[in-house]
């Protein structure tokens, strides 16, 4: 059936107008009297005919806003779409009439919004409004919306489930490696953290300078470490209270610290332990402290030969205190510019550091150590995981988790990120290989004694995701199904055409084994393709229950709480 326009947001306007006024000459006016039944079965044709590329042939959304659910609702009211400001202040209610208002002239309707082209056919008009009132609901729309790792921050919204597999996966460079820094702005005025129903986010500190990894003490006080600052801040407030009353500089002159943990484990710690770009060090801890005792102890003054690329370093300890664990990120994207060895130099190495261990600039990098806590006794725990940048320890199973960033320059969708148990004395792929024996083009057939002996991570997250802290939901306040699940900081993207992360996301637990799919839960932070006003950095759980969220961007610590809807 020939159609006579396209309702389609407009990405190159002037050459897709042209072409519009072509069509309407050549088509449309052949076919105004032709009957057209405006029913929803021939509203869904024209939408999949002209709209699906925007909007997503579900109508769950892509490159425009999804409109399930659009007849009813306020203009600009989809959460996971970046409108322009005059759309949002355009104050509209997207009932039958002002729909076919905005199909027929969405420039006049709407000054300054990006779908220019109409729809000149009134019964086209009415087939599509027909269609879009047959939708489900947004509810509906987040519970079916995409689960791979395609797509961009317009699929997010609280709720939003996904399950990435290696199926899901792209050839390399089946896409432009693209170079897409987020420009941060100010927090816009009307622009909130969206979250699932029943929570309720506030600004528990703000004017920080870049805060990034967090830490609760038993008494109740927030650790914050300024790596950039080379200082950790103390925040107290009274016990659920929304806002810090207190800020105390604990202390300064830190080397890029970032990894934070009090010792030993339980309600009377006596040190925190603090890792820098390539050291270990701790200080005496009193509850209740403020600031440092004196100077700190340096437990481990070189954790790798090299300390350039990836500095950050988590550190945890196991459940009985007698280990602790660091991960150390690699040097390079995936080892560029490292000599070849001799199988034999190989083997030798591999037997002191490790299967797939590397060497030079990258030895004891892209890997988790272990350590006692004295800092003696140094092994190594797993390797080939490029950059573990967030790291924790399951409570009640004792297995160590990495939030892990993966490599880069593949393409929009590889690698994916992960978050992973680490098996003790396993490989974990880089620099040769990626989830299982995906080898790396930039190594071909280097290494190719390790196919086979690749372990795989547990939950693949989108690409370039940037995942940062880790931390297990053990509080009291969330509801039920949170108990036991892991949430993780996603800083957000830059070597992505769409731009994904920025927010904060919930990994599925059961029985302490991770299910494989992972949940969008704090989301809202990107203002448009360009720019975003936060990036989540930080997560852990305060005494009460509440969720702590640190945002370097504009410095501020957000408190989620939770209270069930009346």
């Amino acid at each position: 059936m020939a159609r006579s326009s396209i309702v389609l947001p407009i990405v190159g306007v002037a050459a897709l107008a042209a072409v519009s006024v072509l069509w309407f000459r050549s088509r449309g006016e052949s076919q105004a009297s032709a009957p057209i039944a405006g029913d929803a079965r021939d509203g869904r044709a024209i939408f999949l005919e002209r709209c699906a590329v925007c909007h997503g042939r579900e109508a769950e959304g892509a490159q425009g806003p999804a409109l399930r659910g659009v007849v009813g609702r306020k203009a600009g009211a989809e959460a996971r779409y970046g409108y322009t400001k005059a759309m949002r202040a355009a104050e509209l209610t997207w009932d039958e009439p002002t729909l076919d208002k905005f199909l027929s002239a969405p420039g006049l309707l709407v000054p300054g919004s990006t779908m220019t082209l109409a729809t000149t056919s009134g019964a086209d008009r009415k087939a599509i409004i027909a269609y879009l009132s047959s939708l489900g609901s947004r509810t509906e729309t987040v519970a079916s919306a995409r689960t791979t790792n395609a797509g961009g921050f317009r699929s997010d919204a609280p709720g939003v489930r996904r399950r990435i597999t290696v199926a899901d996966l792209p050839a390399p460079f089946a896409s432009e490696s693209v170079r897409n820094r987020a420009n941060v702005v100010d927090r816009p005025q009307s622009a909130e953290p969206k979250l699932p129903p029943g929570f309720h986010a506030t600004v528990f500190a703000k004017g920080l300078s870049q805060p990034r990894l967090l830490r609760v003490t038993p008494n109740g006080d927030l650790f914050v470490v300024e790596s950039d600052a080379k200082r950790i801040q103390v925040l107290r407030a009274a016990a659920g209270a929304d806002a810090a009353e207190r800020v105390e500089t604990y202390a300064t002159g830190f080397d890029d610290a970032f990894g934070l943990a009090f010792y030993p484990l339980g309600p009377s710690p006596k040190w925190v332990y603090v890792a820098e770009a390539n050291a270990v060090k701790r200080f005496a801890y009193t509850e209740g402290d403020v600031t440092a005792r004196g100077a700190p102890e340096t437990l481990i003054a070189q954790l790798s030969p090299t300390s350039a690329g990836h500095t950050m370093r988590d550190l945890a300890f196991s459940n009985d205190g007698k280990r602790m664990f660091v991960a150390v990120g690699s040097s390079s994207n995936v080892a560029e510019d490292v000599a070849k060895r001799t199988p034999e130099a190989i083997r030798e190495l591999e037997a002191t550091h490790g299967l797939g261990a590397m060497w030079d600039s990258e030895e004891y990098r892209a890997a988790v150590l272990s350590f006692d806590a004295e800092g003696k006794n140094k092994r190594v725990f797993a390797t080939g995981i490029r950059n573990c940048s967030g790291m924790t320890v399951h409570p009640k199973t004792n297995d160590v988790w990495c939030a892990t960033n993966e490599r880069d320059k593949l393409g929009d969708d590889l690698v994916p990120d992960y978050v992973t148990r680490v098996r003790e004395n396993a490989f974990y792929g880089w620099p040769w290989y990626y989830l299982g024996d995906h080898e790396d083009p930039r190594h071909a057939g280097a290494r190719k004694d390790l196919a086979g002996k690749v372990a795989m991570p547990d939950v693949l997250l989108q690409s370039h995701s940037a995942p940062l802290q880790i931390t297990f939901y053990d509080g009291k306040m969330f509801p039920t199904e949170y108990q036991g699940s892991a949430f993780v900081a996603l800083h957000g993207s830059w070597n992505r055409d769409s731009r994904t992360g920025y927010k904060v996301v919930r990994i599925l637990v059961k029985d302490g084994v991770p299910t494989g799919e992972y949940e969008d839960f704090m989301t809202g932070f990107v203002v448009d393709d360009a720019s975003v006003w936060a990036r989540p950095v930080g997560v852990t759980v305060g005494n009460d229950g509440a969720l702590f969220v640190g945002d370097d961007a504009n410095g501020t610590i957000w408190r989620i709480t939770y209270r069930a809807n009346p």
